[in-house]
């Protein structure tokens, strides 16, 4: 793939973001609280998640390996980073979900799609055709930077965000209870979607950290993906405990939407 050919690839991802996040104000992706029969065959949610979650994983791993990279600061950093996400998000979260809550094959296959297609735009931003005039080359300096330092600090209060806001998603429900609840702990107090909150300010830093083109249009799909869904878990809420309950939560950015 050239320089030429890539830009074009970010530009069709863009694109089809664009149509993403304005479908999904229509459409509510059948996972979670809006499965229904009519998305069709349904796979057990631990195995849809590792399927659909682990392929950036390994992609990240393996184009990075034949990029001749190796352990070059600070794009080996970069690639820890990544890696430190999706491992816990490939691995880890499907083993602590709860409860025996199934996901649709098609959103499965969807995901997976994307998550491929993002494993090389990641890599290929990173590690094959970084922004010219910005070649990392200031190796561990790079984090002393403004950049650096800002966003390494967002990635991992976004990251700490997403873990705490899973944790009590996750802790609602004691064992053999299958009703819903309304979460009220840490920034649930203020959006309806706090897990979602953190992984958008997660990404936003990793896009600031690197200065890739590719990690923004990342930064793009997960807003494109994320804020339509919030808005209906929001309207939800309000239809399921009442507005009184849901008060004043904005859906996924504190004081703001």
């Amino acid at each position: 793939m050239s320089q030429q050919t890539f830009q074009v690839f970010l530009c069709a991802m863009g694109l089809t973001a664009l149509f993403v996040f304005i479908a999904l104000y229509f459409i509510k992706a059948g996972y979670g609280m809006f499965r229904t029969a009519s998305w069709g065959v349904s796979i057990d949610n631990k195995s849809a998640w590792i399927l659909m979650e682990s392929p950036v994983f390994f992609v990240m791993l393996i184009l990075w390996a034949y990029s001749g990279t190796g352990t070059a600061v600070p794009e080996f950093i970069f690639l820890l980073l990544f890696l430190l996400h999706y491992f816990q998000r490939s691995f880890i979260f499907p083993l602590l979900l709860k409860g025996k809550s199934r996901m649709p094959v098609a959103i499965m296959a969807m995901g997976i799609v994307f998550n491929l297609l993002n494993g090389i735009m990641q890599a290929g931003g990173i590690f094959y055709f970084t922004v010219e005039g910005q070649q990392y080359a200031a190796g561990w300096h790079y984090f002393l930077s403004f950049r650096g330092i800002g966003g390494l600090l967002l990635f991992f209060i976004g990251m700490g965000i997403n873990l705490h806001s899973d944790y009590v998603i996750r802790h609602l429900r004691k064992p053999g209870d299958t009703r819903h609840y309304l979460p009220n702990k840490g920034l649930y107090r203020y959006i309806t979607s706090a897990n979602y909150f953190g992984e958008l300010v997660e990404w936003v830093g990793f896009a600031v950290l690197t200065a890739s083109p590719a990690a923004w249009v990342f930064v793009w799909w997960t807003f494109a993906n994320l804020v339509p869904r919030a808005d209906a878990i929001n309207k939800r809420y309000r239809e399921e405990f009442g507005v009184e309950a849901v008060g004043k939560r904005k859906r996924i950015i504190p004081f703001v939407y």
